[in-house]
């Protein structure tokens, strides 16, 4: 391990920051921390750097100001060459080898509808942006980490001699799409507020940032891949929880997800039985469990195996109207909690 490695933190979500400045001190990091970093980093007794001593120049306008320096970026960006390292030398800095960086957790505040335009401002980070991408466009030397899941990696990494090129180039791919996605949170939530104007109410281009919600076990057809995304904060499939049963598989969520939108069309309770993504089954009535017979009705045989939505709350009662019939999954807008039958899965919206 080289003796003049340094790091550079600087992290809102502070999770598994602790276990990670130990880590990097005792693998001989000098480490370099703004503001908040710095405090909880120094409270537990770790030797830290403030970035205001490593540049010389205080923090500035109620913190907007931190890491945004020469001292600062010259270090990270300085390519591993003689030319680059002497002219750090000349200027009396020191290259920086890993940036470890979270955002403000900007998505997280404007999710709430009622919080002003100011507040929202105040979350957009700066600083903390430009270090993860000056970081990442200089992977060939720099290590850049944006998620706190990846410290473990790193420690064993650093622990065995070093960060691979395929992890560097890796964590680097992780941080400009953690910075696009925040950046895409950001536009959007300024079109919505008609920042805008009329003439991009339709824009040529349009990004729809999701995240994965978890891996399945084969697409289509069981050679394929497959994984689930969702909207950033929903809580399961189709933005909905998922009561019980094992993962749902891609055929599964396919016939969900048709089976609610037949269901949606109507104000009555309604019951949809829906198998390979067409109906056999479709009926409305003053209660669910008079409109469930009623679906079934319309194609008993192809009913084995379906899946089935209900607009309206399922209950005990149309429940036990099931009787041996093979049901894979129901959906509903809400699920009874008497409800717990041996079904692939009970997903509630």
């Amino acid at each position: 391990m080289p003796e003049s490695q340094r790091a550079i933190l600087s992290v809102y979500d502070k999770s598994g920051l602790l276990e990670l400045g130990r880590g990097l001190v005792t693998l001989g990091f000098e480490l370099i921390a703004s503001g908040g970093t710095a405090r909880v980093l120094r409270e537990a007794g770790m030797p830290v750097i403030r970035v205001g001593d490593w540049t010389g120049f205080p923090e500035m306008l109620e913190g907007r100001v931190k890491t945004l320096h020469p001292a600062i970026h010259a270090g990270i960006l300085a390519m591993d060459t003689p030319a680059h390292l002497s002219e750090l030398e000349r200027q009396g800095l020191k290259p920086i080898d890993l940036v470890v960086c979270n955002l403000y957790p900007f998505q997280r505040t404007v999710a709430d509808p009622g919080v002003a335009v100011a507040d929202a401002v105040e979350q957009i980070d700066i600083g903390g942006v430009t270090l993860i991408r000056a970081a990442a466009k200089n992977h060939a030397r720099v290590t850049v980490v944006v998620d706190p899941a990846d410290y473990d990696g790193l420690l064993s990494e650093l622990g065995q001699g070093g960060v691979s090129e395929a992890t560097r180039k890796r964590l680097a791919y992780k941080a400009f799409a953690h910075t696009a996605a925040y950046d895409e949170s950001i536009r959007s939530y300024f079109q919505a507020r008609g920042y805008a104007g009329a003439s991009d109410l339709f824009p040529e281009r349009a990004t729809i940032h999701l995240e994965r919600g978890q891996s399945l076990r084969y697409g289509e057809n069981p050679h394929q891949q497959a994984a689930l995304y969702r909207i950033p904060g929903s809580s399961g499939p189709l933005g909905g929880r998922l009561l019980q049963g094992k993962p749902l598989s891609y055929n599964n969520i396919l016939d969900l997800e048709a089976a609610w939108r037949v269901v949606s069309d109507f104000d009555a309770p309604t019951v949809a039985i829906l198998k390979h993504n067409n109906p056999c089954g479709l009926a409305s009535a003053t209660l669910a469990q008079d409109a469930y017979p009623l679906a079934l009705a319309g194609d008993p045989l192809s009913a084995f195996g379906s899946v089935i939505a209900v607009n309206v709350l399922v209950n005990e009662a149309l429940v036990a109207q099931l009787g041996d019939l093979f049901v894979e999954c129901i959906v509903a807008l809400l699920i009874s909690s008497g409800v717990r039958y041996c079904l692939n899965a009970l997903t509630e919206l």
